[in-house]
């Protein structure tokens, strides 16, 4: 069980009613913002259970929220997400401990993603 709000940040409206939607049905609670500057003036870094984030948004991009997140003390998971896949933006995902998803994905594998990064695996 997913405990926590996962907070979402996406710029397209109408990918982020959408993941808004799934996040609902799916039962987890979401905060939902435009832009990393959104999310970083306002206070909701707490209870945060993920973190989802597009990696082009106006402003400050995903990863440089993440690294903002992480210098402010935020441990959460991180899954990042795209539309432009680079291997180097994979890379550097990746070595700053950040999931990544492609653009379009089916809803199913946003919430296998967040699941995978909230819960721990548990050995066999």
């Amino acid at each position: 069980m997913i405990v926590g709000k996962i907070l979402l940040i996406e710029d397209d409206d109408g990918m982020r009613t959408s993941i808004k939607r799934l996040l609902g049905a799916a039962g987890l609670t979401s905060a939902e913002y435009v832009s990393a500057e959104e999310l970083l003036a306002g206070d909701a870094v707490e209870d945060v259970a993920c973190v989802v984030c597009d990696m082009k948004l106006p402003g400050k991009s995903g990863l440089e929220l993440l690294a903002e997140l992480r210098a402010r003390g935020l441990e959460s998971p991180f899954i990042l997400t795209t539309g432009y896949d680079l291997p180097r933006v994979r890379e550097e995902a990746r070595l700053r401990g950040a999931a990544y998803l492609t653009k379009p994905f089916v809803g199913t594998d946003l919430l296998d993603a967040i699941s995978a990064a909230v819960e721990p695996a548990t050995p066999t």
